[in-house]
């Protein structure tokens, strides 16, 4: 079985905190409270916030110490503090805030220093990837409100002179195990636990659709027709009067696309994002394709062909390609290209079927409403995934500001179907 490592979490807790301020980096006192919208946070409470995390789950609740401030509680617990209340918290200012995230960082490495304790390293591992994906909400919380590029970037990241990747994957069909096993050490409540489901054979994209695929849709008036939306889906095209994507517009010089604060000349070939789970399902509509299930998904992610081709094996892999931890040329993650790369690209990433870039790039919509497992059992966290069953719609596979020590093949995160402000794309099956 997996252990965690106490000394390489504590390496990641000042990674994580390294991120948190490259992405705050420049913003001023507005900025970083920034006006009351429904989908995000104000930045100011936000990483106050990811610190308390770490201090109630790891010190207060296992190592029983006392609070280091004593209004932490009414300040930063996200349970009991409604989010439109945040921007009227009595909020300490920013050198403060920082003094108290760096005495939470400082107390919670002393603590994993300080002899074997495997509750200890989960929860702390829990606080790690929690604010990792705090991080991913600031980064989109930056594009939200039109703030300029976070300094996350590193030359030679970004590819977009891979092109398209064209065709479908076929997946036998047979017995899947769906969701994560004990073995692999942490994973969330809603990955828990493995279990059969029979899966019959499909076809899916090797590719995620790209800015260009979404184009032709676009311009066929897509947003216009009524036959590829279903009521709901009508419903909010109907609310946010939007005729394509969000973040593009069409000029003189063609179509372009919104990166934080500035519009560029749109890539073709790279992967489609910003979009609701709405708008894949009306592409697909007029496509004639569909979204994959949850299953499909992981099954062509994970899983691998028996000797002969005609079902699946009993072999799962933790990533697409394998085993290893993604390396730069199998996936787009950590930030650095700060944007999607062509649908082409990373083909050292492909898994045993095909399909490329299924971690990384754009977390890809299925089908599905997010549900529990068989079995499931809340973890400590008990407002992790519970409250979200059968309103949020499952997304898989990370996208390129997740971060690599984060995402696996069995997880899955959750948005209503209306969210076209995160990091979302898809990919399509054929009908069957």
């Amino acid at each position: 079985m997996y252990k965690l490592n106490p000394d390489q979490i504590a390496k990641q807790i000042d990674d994580a905190h390294a991120r948190t301020l490259a992405l705050i980096d420049g913003l001023s006192a507005e900025q970083l409270m920034g006006p009351r919208l429904s989908t995000v946070n104000p930045l100011r409470w936000e990483i106050g916030h990811a610190a308390y995390f770490y201090e109630f789950w790891v010190l207060r609740e296992h190592l029983k110490k006392s609070p280091i401030r004593e209004d932490a509680d009414r300040l930063y617990d996200s349970i009991s503090i409604g989010h439109d209340d945040r921007w009227d918290l009595p909020l300490p200012g920013m050198p403060q805030t920082l003094d108290y995230i760096q005495t939470v960082r400082e107390q919670v490495k002393a603590s994993l220093a300080s002899g074997e304790d495997a509750q200890r390293d989960y929860l702390a591992q829990y606080a790690v990837f929690h604010h990792d994906m705090h991080n991913e909400a600031y980064t989109y919380t930056r594009q939200t409100l039109n703030y300029p590029e976070p300094a996350i970037g590193r030359p030679g990241y970004r590819v977009l002179d891979a092109g398209g990747l064209e065709g479908d994957a076929r997946i036998p069909g047979g017995e899947f195990m769906l969701g994560a096993r004990p073995a692999e050490g942490f994973v969330f409540d809603n990955e828990k636990w493995a279990h059969p489901v029979e899966l019959e054979p499909f076809a899916i994209a090797r590719a995620a659709v790209s800015n260009g695929d979404f184009l032709r849709f676009v311009e066929a008036d897509g947003y216009n027709k009524r036959e590829y939306w279903d009521d709901e889906g009508w419903q909010w095209r109907n609310q946010v009067r939007l005729e394509h994507p969000v973040y593009w517009r069409l000029d003189a010089d063609g179509w372009k696309i919104k990166q934080f604060d500035q519009w560029q000349p749109m890539p073709m070939n790279a992967a489609l994002i910003h979009v609701c789970w709405h708008e894949a399902q009306a592409y697909c509509r007029w496509a004639g394709r569909r979204l994959p299930t949850e299953a499909e998904w992981e099954a062509a992610a994970a899983a691998e062909p028996s000797q002969d081709g005609r079902s699946l094996s009993a072999v799962k892999r933790r990533f697409p390609w394998g085993d290893e931890p993604p390396r730069p040329d199998q996936a787009n993650l950590d930030g650095y290209a700060l944007g999607t790369v062509d649908v082409g690209a990373h083909a050292a990433g492909d898994s045993a079927f095909g399909c490329r870039q299924m971690i990384g790039n754009v977390w890809e919509w299925t089908g599905d409403a997010f549900g529990p497992y068989p079995g499931f059992e809340p973890d400590m966290y008990g407002d992790y995934s519970q409250p979200l069953f059968g309103i949020t719609r499952v997304l898989r596979g990370g996208a390129w500001p997740t971060r690599g020590r984060l995402i696996r093949n069995t997880w899955r995160t959750y948005y209503g179907p209306e969210r076209n402000d995160v990091f979302a794309g898809f990919r399509t099956c054929a009908k069957r």
